[in-house]
């Protein structure tokens, strides 16, 4: 087997895992590196999908006691139907419009350009939502069990814009969470569980469609993406966590500056 497809997969495998949860855009991250190491053709686009499973099941795994407790009661207990609920509400949006333009997207937005100037865009976005969140007094939703229907939409359409490679899932999610009213921790944690549905169905899609792209000969790198995909997103999520609970995310928003400037000015 040979050595090079090993150490991309497991550097892209970091990349994905450290990003995915982070409002730092993992899949802008996964183009700059994956044009970097010349492996952003078709079959690498959908490589870079499908190594999110890792990161997926990192988030099922650190919150395994919230997804039992919500899979058990949700014939019977009002709070966790209303979890799933919210989760489905929150998850429409960006589905149907992922669905009806992935092809305009991966056409004209995967490329380093389009995600340095997204990551730019992003950064002020965060900014932004940092002082009217300081100026705007308390938040109305402290925990994801006090979310409705209506704070879930709103944060599904936010999601929508994470379609645009370079703006973060997390960070449109997480953004968008604090404006409509949930604390710093619950926009987080919402985004953590929201991302399992859409991640699911994206890699779904993404393996049914492109099945015929990959070999035999793929399934080591795969194993190796995956894998430390999986160890840094657990690392990631619980490092996330405990920052939010006293840092605000400007840190993020400079981070974000700075990659966009470096690649604009490698890739113009």
């Amino acid at each position: 087997m040979e050595i090079a497809p090993l150490l991309n997969a497991l550097l892209l495998g970091v990349v994905e895992g450290l990003t995915e949860f982070l409002p730092v855009s993992s899949t802008g991250h996964l183009i700059i590196v994956s044009d970097l190491l010349g492996v952003n053709d078709e079959k690498g686009k959908v490589f870079d999908i499908l190594i999110q499973l890792g990161a997926i099941l990192a988030v099922c795994w650190e919150y395994r006691r919230r997804f039992a407790k919500a899979f058990s009661g949700i014939a019977s207990d009002p709070v966790q139907q209303r979890f799933a609920a919210n989760l489905a509400v929150a998850f429409l949006p960006a589905a149907a419009v992922g669905l009806a333009f992935q092809r305009e997207i991966k056409a004209f937005l995967f490329n380093p350009v389009s995600v340095a100037i997204a990551l730019i865009a992003g950064a002020i976005v965060i900014f932004a939502v940092e002082r009217w969140y300081a100026r705007h007094g308390a938040p109305r939703i402290l925990s994801v069990d006090e979310m409705r229907w209506p704070d879930a939409l709103k944060i599904g359409f936010a999601q929508c814009f994470s379609l645009i490679p370079g703006t973060s899932r997390s960070g449109a999610t997480i953004m968008g969470a604090m404006l409509f009213g949930l604390s710093r921790q619950a926009a987080t944690e919402f985004s953590f569980f929201l991302a399992v549905p859409i991640m699911f169905a994206a890699t779904g899609y993404q393996v049914v469609k492109y099945r015929h792209l990959f070999e035999a000969h793929d399934l080591g790198p795969f194993a190796v993406g995956f894998a430390v995909s999986f160890l840094a997103a657990l690392a990631a999520v619980r490092g996330l966590i405990r920052y939010v609970a006293s840092h605000d995310f400007r840190a993020f928003a400079w981070y974000r500056i700075a990659l966009g400037v470096a690649v604009l000015a490698y890739f113009r």
